[in-house]
C-alpha cells in the first residue's frame, strides 16, 4: 500500500509550448532557460528537421501574435468587439 506512481509535473516549454518536465532541456526545440542546449535539429534527417523547423516557426508567431494583442491602447480596447 507504501508503493504508487506519480504522475509526472509537466509544464510548457517557453519556447515552443510541447509539454516537458520541469528544470530540463526540452525534448522538443532543445532550449533550457532560453539559451540552446542541445542541437535537436542536426539529429534529425532532413524531412523530419523542415517539418520541426516549421513548427518551432509557427508557434513563435503565435506568441508574438498574443503579446502584440495583449498590449493595446485603452482607444483600441474600447473599439474591440467581445
Amino acid at each position: 500500500m507504501h508503493q504508487f506512481l506519480v504522475e509526472p509535473v509537466l509544464t510548457p516549454c517557453p519556447k515552443c509550448n510541447k509539454p516537458r518536465k520541469l528544470h530540463s532541456v526540452c525534448p522538443n526545440c532543445g532550449f533550457y532557460k532560453g539559451k540552446e542546449v542541445i542541437n535537436v535539429l542536426a539529429k534529425l534527417e532532413k524531412k523530419e528537421r523542415k517539418l520541426r523547423e516549421k513548427d518551432i516557426k509557427e508557434t513563435e508567431k503565435d506568441q508574438k501574435g498574443e503579446k502584440q494583442e495583449k498590449t493595446l491602447t485603452l482607444e483600441e480596447l474600447s473599439k474591440k468587439k467581445f
